[in-house]
């Protein structure tokens, strides 16, 4: 059995949250290595959230160009300080996305971006495509917004599983929400573009 401190270690190597943290979350989890890394991520989504309203006026622009130099990617990726800016884990996280959108192919960055009529219409192509099934409407609802639940999934950037889990469990959106506890700073996905040779502009 690993000891206290050997714990504390093993923590912070997975998560990068502080000494005393990552003691407080094996206190509360009974010395449960994947228990405290979820009390962990729950506890920086929480302080995430407290830091929503701060501004972010730093970050970079990060470009993604595919073998062959067919498909490029400009993101934008914006976070509060410009020492976060510089570190290793949120240029590695400006690249990640880059290769994310050339590979997933994103309408939108996050669902709240998708427009209301957008949502509407697709809403209606699949109550179109449920009009022959005699099912009762609440059931026909509840499939409705599945289908919905799939279009966000494959449309919105933060919605996606991340290309490098092959497990399918990682979504984008995760990958910045322990960015953003582990630096202590708002990280926000502003924006992208995908160019692609033969494409409409």
């Amino acid at each position: 059995m690993a000891s206290a401190a050997e714990l504390v270690k093993q923590l912070r190597d997975l998560t990068g949250a502080g000494v005393m943290d990552c003691k407080d979350a094996l206190t509360a989890t009974q010395n449960d290595p994947q228990a405290a890394i979820e009390y962990l991520r729950k506890k920086g989504l929480a302080q995430a959230a407290k830091r929503s309203h701060r501004e972010t006026r730093e970050g970079a622009v990060g470009a993604y160009i595919h073998a062959g130099a067919k498909l490029g990617v400009l993101v934008e990726v914006d976070c509060e300080t410009d020492f976060v800016a510089r570190t290793e884990g949120f240029q590695q996280l400006v690249k990640d996305l880059g290769m994310q959108v050339a590979a997933a192919n994103p309408a939108y960055v996050a669902r709240e971006d998708v427009p209301g009529e957008v949502v509407e219409k697709e809403r209606e192509i699949y109550r179109g495509q449920m009009a022959a099934e005699k099912k009762p409407p609440q059931v026909i609802d509840k499939i409705v917004e599945g289908k919905l639940e799939k279009f966000f999934t494959e449309q919105c950037l933060l919605e996606q599983p991340f290309i490098k889990d092959a497990s399918g469990k990682t979504r984008v959106r995760d990958l910045v929400d322990g960015l953003n506890a582990k630096t202590g700073e708002r990280i926000v996905v502003k924006r992208f573009c995908r160019f692609q040779i033969g494409e409409a502009g």
